[in-house]
């Protein structure tokens, strides 16, 4: 799963929808992209493979179901089905074509996000992935976006947890500052090293037990950062 904010794709024809999930998906902390119909959510998904789908099954160009089906092609990732069809049958041959969950239209949005994490947790458990990392006394909730340090919750702005999501998915191996960089800032910040170096400061102060001395955010001078004390 793409570290930091999962991308999330919403294959919708009701611009109402969009108008609605597209800011609670990025409330939640999940960047929204947004489909109009089969076509251009596959070219999406073959372009830059999302984290998650959100697809409508009343498409404009073609049934849900098979835009489902050409996805699956190509695609192993978590597919939620939204749908105004409420038939059992319905249901069940969505599950049966690679679903991973079916949610009736009108949905609250609380649910949806709901059966969201689920079926991130489940893709990062098949993956042999931990959900929740454990580095010293810090607790790194990959799914759920939390962060706690000796049980306590620690608020990050999004940028500081894209920076701490980022080092976590090195998994104790050293990340250049270009790779670090570029996966939080993107590529036109590639060379903003000094920038980068204030948002480590930041977490040290949040996290470490003593950030003149840090044990979980160690560097590697002059090539990059690595996450140390992983259990």
């Amino acid at each position: 799963m793409t570290a930091f904010r999962p991308r999330i794709l919403v294959i919708d024809d009701e611009p109402q929808i969009h108008r609605f999930l597209g800011p609670a998906l990025d409330a939640a902390g999940y960047e929204p992209i947004r489909a109009d119909d089969a076509t251009a959510g596959l070219r999406e998904i073959a372009r830059k493979p999302p984290d998650a789908v959100v697809l409508d099954l009343g498409l404009p160009d073609m049934d849900g179901k098979e835009a489902l089906a050409k996805a699956r092609a190509f695609y192993d990732g978590p597919v939620i089905i939204l749908s105004a069809r409420d038939r059992e049958t319905e249901k069940i041959d969505a599950l049966d074509a690679g679903a991973d969950d079916y949610v009736e239209k009108p949905f609250g949005v609380g649910e949806l996000l709901a059966r969201l994490r689920v079926a991130l947790r489940h893709r990062i458990e098949r993956q042999g992935a931990e959900p929740v990392l454990v580095a010293g006394s810090v607790e790194i909730d990959l799914v759920n976006r939390r962060i706690s340090r000796a049980g306590a919750p620690v608020k990050l702005s999004p940028k500081e947890y894209d920076l701490l999501a980022c080092l976590a998915g090195g998994h104790g191996r050293v990340l250049t500052h270009k790779q670090i960089l570029t996966a939080v800032w993107g590529p036109a910040h590639e060379h903003d090293v000094q920038y980068l170096r204030v948002f480590v400061g930041q977490l040290r102060q949040k996290l470490e037990d003593d950030p003149s001395t840090p044990r979980l955010i160690e560097t590697e001078p002059g090539v990059g950062y690595r996450l140390g004390g992983l259990a």
